[in-house]
């Protein structure tokens, strides 16, 4: 989520220079790690988690309004708003993340944006481990939401890494992309990793979104079944591997950008709202 056009794939190519050559991509995302694999949540008792009952926790969550002044990557057109504000708010035992048409002017931080939304971190960093968020995705063109893995230790990106778990963009709907992303392997080299699923009623459905993070493999998945995974198998060490940190779990709903912006930003079907019923992880 943090970089910028990485749908412009082209042709995805081997860090290493190999002459294998990965296939064209399609229009979106990168295709080149996809894996066909069951998924299944641990029975035991999430090591973190919320299931959303009650005001949003603030132990557990913080508000990212940090860049609405600056603005934000990817050219995207958002003011993200804090805690005073009900973008991000609890109905019926679900989050609500809800991106509007307004311009909030009077805040002091206000960038020149036409839209708002809201952007949450979790206040603990995860690690390896077991991961799954039930969710329910907007679907009007030009919304961009995600479920998502970034460090918070200062490092560069995309040096420190990434790891998309959910992203899908309005245009597009019910196509699902997961992606990792290194200093090695990202959209700015061509080499990005990652795959995508048709999954039907992504937007009118919750479906659980799952990552599996151990020191050798990642793998992503909806309902029970993986489709992309990605090996720790390359030379260039944390290059091609950054992924040993306690990363901070983020969710958010992005409006236009380089790549949920591609065909413009339908103000009619405003609002729109991504739901997530629970957030549950299992330390491994």
């Amino acid at each position: 989520m943090k970089r910028t056009t990485w749908w412009l794939a082209g042709v995805m190519l081997l860090a290493t220079g190999a002459s294998a050559q990965q296939a064209e991509a399609p229009l979106l995302g990168a295709t080149n790690y996809a894996y066909e694999g069951a998924m299944a949540a641990p029975a035991t008792r999430p090591s973190f988690g919320d299931e959303f009952n009650g005001a949003i926790d603030q132990r557990r969550w913080r508000w990212d309004t940090g860049q609405n002044k600056t603005g934000w990557p990817n050219h995207e057109l958002q003011y993200y708003a804090g805690p005073d504000r009900t973008n991000a708010r609890i109905e019926k035992g679900a989050l609500v993340i809800e991106a509007r048409a307004e311009a909030l002017r009077n805040e002091p931080d206000w960038g020149g944006q036409r839209y708002s939304s809201a952007k949450l971190v979790a206040k603990q960093t995860l690690g390896y481990g077991f991961y799954e968020v039930r969710a329910q995705l907007p679907c009007g063109r030009g919304m961009w939401p995600a479920i998502w893995l970034l460090p918070m230790d200062g490092s560069r990106w995309p040096d420190g890494g990434e790891i998309d778990i959910m992203e899908m963009v309005g245009f597009d709907p019910d196509v699902i992309h997961a992606t990792v992303h290194s200093a090695a392997f990202n959209h700015r080299l061509k080499t990005q990793r990652g795959a995508e699923v048709r999954v039907a009623g992504a937007c009118t459905d919750y479906h659980r979104y799952q990552l599996e993070w151990t020191p050798e493999t990642i793998t992503i998945g909806v309902d029970g079944r993986a489709y992309m995974r990605v090996r720790n198998d390359r030379p260039g060490g944390a290059a091609a591997w950054p992924f040993t940190r306690p990363y901070s779990l983020i969710l958010n709903l992005a409006v236009g950008g380089d790549w949920g912006g591609q065909k413009g930003v339908d103000d009619a079907a405003l609002p729109q709202a991504m739901k997530v019923d629970y957030v549950r992880y299992w330390k491994r």
